[in-house]
């Protein structure tokens, strides 16, 4: 009997090795999340308003301070890049799965879940700053849950005038005197109703290198990504500072309401298009 007792012990061990085995071998399908740190520089943003003494304070390249009342921006068009080079997109035609507004003021928006990534080891992160121009229309039928989302009351992520969706918003004060900034991007359309063409392009595609290689299947990584918004002010593109007058030849209005002065922000943020693909964007670590 104590014989048969051992080997029974043994054969479940040799069962539980064999199944473990497996599962490392067959890794299936797993969750990765992209925890989003809103920054100046290294220094976490506090939101604040005109009276604050806890929010967070910002000096641009040209001695400007400045702080935040409010820091929203669209995440979407999501694509993870594996090491051979395969490209997964997540949902990348699907507003209400694949896209999400990153709202400071709201903690639970600062960590996204994408679900169901095949397992496998990525390298590089690519997803869009505000919303494709094929898909950027208010369109309450097709994708219900997200713009019920974008255009709730304490987020207006909608244009008033417009058929499309706010891509970035930002309201808050400037100099030691605490003038009014307020800064909402968007890709713009001319012509008629009907017939619309695309002005100006807002949307910016930010591409990653991962420091590390992430890897899905048996365990389930997050992303840590940080939004440096020193960049809206002093970034690649542009150093700016804001000015209430008309004289704006290398400056910009703290209420940008031209396309000309939008974009200076927009290459600050989402880069250029060209030479910059990472705008304030970094991944600062990789959880696997």
């Amino acid at each position: 009997m104590k014989n048969l007792k051992k080997y029974i012990l043994s054969a479940a061990v040799v069962v539980a090795f064999m199944s473990c085995s497996s599962d490392d071998n067959n890794p299936v399908a797993n969750n990765i999340t992209l925890e989003f740190n809103n920054t100046f520089g290294d220094t976490p943003i506090v939101l604040g308003d005109a009276t604050s003494s806890a929010a967070t304070k910002n000096t641009s390249d040209a001695g400007q301070i400045h702080h935040f009342e409010e820091v929203k921006y669209v995440i979407s068009n999501i694509r993870l890049i594996k090491a051979d080079g395969t490209e997964i997109p997540y949902h990348v035609n699907d507003l209400d799965n694949g896209a999400t507004v990153v709202d400071q003021s709201k903690p639970e928006t600062l960590s996204y879940v994408m679900s169901d990534i095949p397992a496998g080891d990525y390298t590089e992160i690519k997803f869009g700053l505000g919303v494709r121009s094929d898909l950027n229309t208010l369109d309450q039928v097709s994708f219900p849950t997200f713009y019920e989302n974008a255009g709730a009351n304490d987020t207006q992520m909608h244009w008033e005038w417009g058929t499309g969706y706010r891509f970035t918003k930002l309201e808050g004060f400037y100099d030691t005197d605490n003038k009014q900034l307020s800064f909402h991007s968007g890709s713009t359309v001319e012509g008629e109703e009907g017939a619309y063409t695309q002005g100006v392009d807002a949307y910016r595609d930010i591409t990653i290198v991962l420091p590390t290689t992430t890897t899905v299947g048996n365990s389930a990584p997050t992303i840590n990504i940080k939004a440096d918004f020193d960049y809206f002010l002093s970034g690649e593109s542009h150093t700016v500072t804001l000015v209430s007058t008309e004289d704006i030849t290398n400056n910009a209005t703290p209420s940008a309401h031209t396309a000309t002065e939008m974009m200076k922000f927009v290459e600050n943020i989402g880069g250029n298009g060209t030479t910059d693909h990472t705008g304030m964007f970094s991944v600062t670590s990789v959880e696997n």
